[in-house]
């Protein structure tokens, strides 16, 4: 059993489970600081990626029909 099948009945569960631990006016706040924690984290793994490409120079790509094989 893996987690990509939850389903509706365990994200009821998953939900109903939040509101006992955290309680109703805690979850908006959770919610909103995952959601920024998220955005830069996608974010940054965009800028990394960037980063990455800009650096390198057309010699340093790779091209699979310049590659030799003596």
């Amino acid at each position: 059993m893996s987690f990509t099948n939850i389903g509706i009945p365990g994200l009821i569960l998953i939900v109903l489970l939040a509101l006992i631990i955290f309680g109703p006016k805690k979850l908006p706040e959770i919610g909103s600081a995952f959601g920024q924690t998220l955005s830069e984290f996608k974010k940054s793994a965009t800028n990394l990626m960037e980063d990455d490409e800009s650096g390198r120079t057309e010699d340093e790509k790779y091209d699979p029909q310049t590659e030799r094989t003596d």
